[in-house]
């Protein structure tokens, strides 16, 4: 059974940066695409970005060119580098593949919040 643990989050000021990390047990972690994704209080689970397993890059439109992921296989962890962020990025954040294989194996996520 796959499990993800989500760690990094916190309380950071506008502008400000942080650096989320998730590891991944309990399945071949390098043969999945895997994203970040976010929930925000009152709205649904969006994803953010998407790593393929040959280390493609995707963003939303919302955190392009602020947001990088990236992923090392070794350590069966992904990361995503938050930098310039805005209040509007608080939410949840979470690790799962990409696309959802398992509708049962979110992690419990962790807490970023940006303050004005």
């Amino acid at each position: 059974q796959v499990q993800l643990v989500e760690s990094g989050g916190g309380l950071v000021q506008a502008g400000g940066s942080l650096r989320l990390s998730c590891a991944a047990s309990g399945t071949i972690f390098s043969a999945w695409a895997m994203g970040w994704y976010r929930q925000a209080p009152g709205k649904q689970r969006e994803i953010v970005a998407r790593i393929t397993t040959s280390g493609s890059t995707s963003y939303s439109d919302s955190v392009k060119g602020r947001f990088t992921i990236s992923r090392d296989n070794a350590k069966n962890t992904v990361y995503l580098q938050m930098n310039s962020l805005k209040p509007e990025d608080t939410a949840v954040y979470y690790c799962n593949t990409a696309p959802i294989t398992n509708p049962n194996s979110w992690g419990r996520g962790t807490q970023v919040t940006v303050s004005s």
